[in-house]
């Protein structure tokens, strides 16, 4: 797994998520619960940011149409969506928010 700098941690606002694109990857980061979580930006259901959600409960909700996705697995909590999301993997160096979008072979 390679891991990238995403942002500084001093960056990211408590429950506020924060849009960044990683390899040409959309990927949401949330600051919640006292974990730094990633996932895919793009909602399942209606292809919009998931950035621009509201974070509860250590999930967050598409704007759109209220589907709500675990920010630990990816997977909704209700209709309309049906599809997870994918997550990826989070490190923190000093102030540094990592992340890994490469799957291992």
């Amino acid at each position: 797994m390679a891991f990238v700098k995403a942002c500084a941690l001093s960056e990211l606002e408590s429950d506020t998520p924060k849009r960044v694109e990683i390899d040409g990857t959309p990927v949401s980061l949330v600051h919640t619960e006292g974990e730094v979580f990633a996932i895919n930006d793009i909602c399942s259901h209606a292809n919009v940011s998931l950035s621009e959600g509201e974070v509860e409960d250590c999930a967050i909700e598409c704007w759109l149409h209220g589907s709500s996705f675990d920010l630990r697995t990816g997977k909704p909590s209700g209709l309309p969506a049906t599809r997870p999301v994918p997550v990826y993997p989070v490190k923190i160096e000093g102030d540094d928010v990592l992340v890994s979008v490469t799957q291992e072979s």
